[in-house]
């Protein structure tokens, strides 16, 4: 551990910090807010974070609405905490609960997926071949994991020959630990990434490299371990302040960086990896490489209409308005999470911030009279650096850093309590949050 750590003199305090911005996060004014007779029928596609708050602050406000979830998936999971899985630091069973848990009761949960959405007349359809028409529909399906676009790869893989992939699951997280535990056992050349797609938490990439490299440094076989970043540009994150701080660090820890690369395919065989490059494909030979495929929106909604048509057009996001999350083309059309076609937003704290905006607009919708809420691009990614210390980096749409605790937590430096935030803190920020209070 760093000599500057010292838990015994500052680790009661920090506590009583983490808890108390959880206890501030987790209190929420829908609560109080006058509840709205109407009998509409609300369909929302997804019962992740975004899915399960959203369903649980309008069954809050509303009084006779038909609320309808639709998703298949059993088991609730807390990406976030899959970095921490994937670093040995947690258990898979850290970030699954079950997805009814979370779910109000009063709401039709059908558990199946979105088969096809028709926005021009209002109806959606499961996989099962059931029919929802709906007044309103909120999008939070969250993305899909393209992995089929990693030629040679499948997630059989994982956990063996040196090869993770963190992002698949709570699981699978946990077998990427073993490979990686493997590698900073013994040494190599460790390869990590990003796809070229937009993506979830694109922090975590970097996160999972800074860590590898400062587990391999206290397992003592640093000076025996390359690790390699391969960024899809010549910036490591997209706001540029938070892009030249990455880049100070992996600089001095010695994390070599490589411009322009995005993995394509692996022959897990020979351990070689195929990178595109603006000269062309090259090769890499690699003793432990972490796979993060391209990102898309979920197959139903790229075939909805719902779709930008003229960006990310291979990728699917839904054309809302980026400050009201409201459809573009289908008023009585929201989007919350992942899903949204805005320039910022693909965290699950951007989702705390869309919750309130979707709500407003909708309810004012039902009640005759023009939201006035407004999503800012708000997006949180606590930065982990090594084990102990993380950078809390907040930002908008306009690439401004916004700190939640000026003068408390500086963003852009390595601390202790920025790290006990993310461990500590985000976890029961985000339960609550699921509850519809944060």
């Amino acid at each position: 551990m760093s000599e500057s750590w010292n838990p015994s003199a500052t680790r009661r305090g920090f506590l009583g910090l983490a808890a108390g911005g959880a206890a501030l996060a987790a209190t929420g004014s829908q609560v109080q807010a006058q509840r709205v007779r109407s009998a509409a029928r609300i369909v929302v596609l997804g019962a992740g974070a975004g899915g399960a708050a959203i369903a649980n602050r309008l069954s809050a406000r509303l009084d006779g609405a038909q609320i309808t979830v639709i998703d298949g998936r059993q088991q609730h999971w807390y990406q976030p905490g899959f970095t921490l899985i994937a670093a040995g630091l947690k258990p898979a069973g850290y970030s699954i609960s079950s997805t009814g848990q979370w779910l109000p009761s009063g709401v039709n949960w059908v558990q199946e997926y979105a088969a096809g959405i028709d926005p021009d007349a209002n109806r959606v359809t499961t996989t099962g071949g059931q029919h929802f028409d709906y007044d309103y529909l909120i999008v939070a399906t969250g993305l899909s994991l393209d992995w089929d676009a990693i030629e040679g790869f499948s997630l059989d893989m994982v956990g063996q020959n040196g090869v993770s992939a963190h992002y698949a699951g709570p699981d699978y997280a946990e077998l990427s630990w073993r490979a990686l535990d493997r590698f900073t056992d013994q040494g190599g050349v460790g390869l990590f990434g990003r796809p070229a797609t937009e993506m979830k938490c694109a922090g975590a990439p970097l996160k999972i490299a800074m860590l590898a490299e400062d587990i391999a440094t206290r397992k003592g076989t640093r000076a025996d371990t390359q690790i390699i970043y391969n960024s899809n540009s010549p910036a490591l994150f997209g706001v540029p302040i938070v892009h030249h701080r990455v880049r100070q660090i992996f600089d001095e820890r010695g994390i070599e960086v490589r411009s322009s690369h995005v993995l394509k395919a692996l022959d897990a065989a020979r351990k070689v990896a195929t990178y595109a490059t603006p000269e062309g494909d090259v090769d890499a030979d690699y003793d432990f490489i972490n796979v993060i495929p391209p990102q898309r929106a979920p197959q139903a909604v790229r075939d909805s209409g719902l779709s930008w048509a003229d960006r990310w057009t291979d990728q699917g996001w839904i054309e809302v308005d980026r400050e009201t999350l409201r459809h573009a083309r289908y008023p009585n059309v929201f989007g919350i999470g992942d899903i949204n076609g805005v320039p910022k937003g693909k965290t699950a704290a951007s989702v705390k911030w869309h919750l309130p905006v979707v709500e407003d607009h909708l309810i004012s919708e039902i009640q005759g009279r023009e939201g006035t809420r407004r999503f800012n691009g708000y997006t949180s990614c606590p930065m982990i650096t090594r084990v102990g210390r993380a950078m809390l980096i907040e930002f908008d749409y306009n690439d401004n850093l916004v700190p939640s605790f000026p003068g408390v937590i500086a963003p852009l430096e390595e601390l202790w309590i920025s790290w006990l935030m993310k461990e500590v803190a985000l976890k029961p920020t985000y339960n609550a949050m699921l509850r519809g209070l944060a």
